[in-house]
């Protein structure tokens, strides 16, 4: 009987609007905004009912570092700095692994640039005066045969069809973007070895631009000579 009772149709019962007498409070509330309010409303005053609780319990002997290591600033709690929360040592060791990961990235791209480039014809071994085209399936091949029979001639890049112009497009505007990458990724690796070199012992100095033989936009920098025993 409920799925009669679905298929019959059913009044709508509408929600009245605001009265033009009253237009100027805005839009009237309607059942929908009210739940929502009142769900905002009781989830806030069980958070409360929670915190009472919790407070009503505590030990008075309690202790926990976090008590000496913050400080009350206009009602507001704020936690020490931790700026020096690890070590040198715990420091250069994530420096090191940020390192790897980066290098890893790197080789990766390169990987994926040396693919494209063996399917892409520009960047072959073949000589200037050939035009290379890669099919992907036996389909593709026959249609730049079919081409070529036609006009009786080599194909042009004009007899190609379109989707192999577009495929051909994206290859060449993805092998761009990762030898962008893999520049941008081998500065961001040489920044954070310098970085990393910095933080070693040892008496160093910044050199100046009169001194520096091949200028560069990097800073270079000069350790002094140790005597080594």
């Amino acid at each position: 009987m409920s799925s009669f009772r679905n298929a019959i149709p059913r009044r709508e019962h509408k929600e009245r609007a605001q009265p033009h007498s009253r237009r100027k409070f805005g839009l009237l509330e309607k059942h929908k905004d009210y739940v929502v309010r009142a769900k905002a409303y009781h989830q806030k005053e069980e958070t409360l009912r929670k915190l009472r609780e919790k407070a009503a319990f505590r030990n008075p002997e309690e202790f926990y570092f976090k008590m000496i290591k913050t400080k009350t600033v206009d009602g507001v709690h704020r936690p020490r700095s931790e700026a020096n929360k690890y070590t040198p040592e715990e420091l250069m060791l994530m420096k090191t692994q940020d390192m790897g990961y980066i290098l890893q990235k790197i080789q990766s791209e390169k990987k994926k640039i040396e693919r494209l480039n063996a399917t892409l014809h520009s960047l072959g071994n073949h000589p200037p005066n050939r035009h290379v085209y890669y099919a992907e399936d036996s389909e593709e091949a026959n249609d730049i045969q079919r081409s070529s029979l036609v006009d009786r001639k080599l194909p042009t890049f004009e007899d190609i069809p379109d989707r192999i112009k577009r495929r051909t497009a994206a290859s060449y505007r993805e092998l761009e973007a990762r030898t962008k990458r893999v520049k941008d990724l081998e500065k961001v690796y040489m920044d954070m070895a310098l970085k990393k070199e910095l933080q070693k012992k040892g008496r160093k100095r910044k050199l100046r631009e009169d001194e520096i033989v091949c200028p560069t936009s990097a800073p270079v920098y000069k350790w002094r000579p140790e005597r080594k025993r």
